[in-house]
């Protein structure tokens, strides 16, 4: 499979497709308003910047205690049953009069519950794709992420102006709904991947699997800590400049939505793992010069070459998915998910924490030398060719080399690259 033609042929991935989009358009429209409603209310950079991703805060608790739930759940009931929670809860924040703290006690639990979609999307995915169209699959639904981050920021923004931001949640509820919808009467009922009931126990020892195999770990420090750090400072985008916040944000979505056109669609297996920490590199290296606190229209060209380097996490998820046995690969998947969210979260809150003390260019110039920093680190465990033997058993194999047979899974995926 090498062309998003062959993709949309497959009718499942093309439900999912739309799920997603619908879903992260609602995410979006929402996450500006409530981000808004919250900076206009306090006038704190760190209550603002929690608003838009606190709910990170309790992935964490979900990849701690649920996240087995991800291969054991029927997919399609997971991911209606997800969106039509988000919409209901997101409707309870648009209500007038509600305390601050009980905005984010609904954003939190939206965290939590939140915390399976991941695994449940993206394990889905894995099985609707035929062999070796996992990263081509994930490119296009990251492509539409981007694509719904652009136009929702930019409807986003012009919702708020004009019917204010309590009623811009309220149209992103409405577009959580329609997710609960396409998802319901448009993905196939498929069983769970896994027979084993849900249960914290099963997480843990899922998790234990995981994270025992040192190729895994720093795969996952490589997908949550750089794009992470480079998060915070988009959490800075409101205080940086609240007339246009917006027109930032859709720069970011929109090299994002170039990065992962040329990663996933144009970029060569052989170039995947060289260059994976080089476009880590390029995700931070512009937004050193915000120190400078560079005009928008400045700004607005440096986020977005930033932006292009997000691809780097979609290498790095590909080569995630041919290091993980298949009864494991909606945990792993969603512990990326949420670790990513939960370190999204954390940075966010670093970020608004630094920017009381320095201005929010500074803050955000603070953030992007650590996330060098950690991907330089991360270069010889990424690097490291191994071959996958059984639980977290890696052994060093030949360079270039690829996933030896798994003893827990039964096969390896053709043509994956260590």
């Amino acid at each position: 499979m090498r062309t998003y033609r062959e993709l949309f042929a497959l009718p499942e991935f093309s439900a999912l497709f739309a799920t997603v989009s619908a879903q992260m358009a609602a995410t979006t429209v929402s996450g500006i308003a409530l981000g808004t409603l919250v900076y206009a209310a306090t006038g704190s950079p760190l209550l603002s910047a929690l608003s838009l991703f606190g709910a990170s805060f309790a992935q964490v608790v979900g990849a701690a205690t649920v996240l087995s739930a991800a291969d054991r759940l029927r997919p399609r009931s997971a991911l209606a049953g997800l969106a039509l929670f988000t919409g209901l809860t997101t409707a309870c924040l648009a209500l007038p009069g509600l305390p601050v703290a009980a905005v984010f006690a609904v954003v939190l639990a939206q965290g939590l519950v939140g915390s399976v979609g991941g695994g449940v999307r993206y394990g889905l995915l894995a099985e609707i794709v035929p062999t070796g169209g996992y990263l081509l699959g994930r490119s296009l639904l990251n492509m539409s992420v981007g694509a719904m981050q652009i136009c929702g920021f930019a409807i986003g923004g012009v919702l708020i102006a004009a019917i204010t931001a309590r009623g811009t949640l309220l149209a992103g509820a409405g577009l959580s709904l329609v997710a609960a919808l396409v998802a319901r009467f448009g993905l196939t009922a498929r069983p769970p991947r896994a027979a084993v009931r849900p249960s914290v126990r099963e997480t843990w020892r899922g998790n234990r699997r995981l994270w025992s195999s040192p190729a895994r770990r720093a795969v996952f420090i490589g997908l949550w800590l750089p794009n992470g750090l480079i998060v915070g400072c988009e959490a800075l985008f409101i205080p940086y400049s609240p007339a246009s916040a917006s027109v930032l944000f859709v720069a970011a979505a929109l090299g994002m939505l170039a990065g992962d056109t040329l990663g996933g669609r144009f970029l060569p297996a052989r170039w995947r793992r060289p260059l994976t920490t080089p476009v880590q590199v390029l995700l931070a290296a512009p937004y050193l010069l915000f120190v400078l606190e560079p005009a928008v229209p400045v700004a607005v060209g440096l986020v977005v070459v930033a932006s292009v380097g997000y691809c780097g996490s979609l290498l790095l998820q590909d080569r995630l998915v041919a290091l993980t046995p298949d009864d494991l690969r909606g945990q792993a998947l969603g512990l990326h998910t949420s670790g990513m969210l939960t370190m999204q979260a954390v940075c966010a809150t670093l970020a608004g924490t630094v920017a009381q003390f320095l201005a929010p260019g500074r803050a955000m110039a603070v953030l992007a030398v650590a996330s060098i920093l950690v991907s330089l680190a991360l270069i010889p465990g990424l690097r490291a060719p191994v071959t996958i033997v059984g639980d977290g058993g890696d052994q060093a194999g030949p360079p270039g080399g690829r996933p030896g047979d798994r003893g827990d899974a039964g096969r390896r995926p053709a043509g994956r690259t260590a």
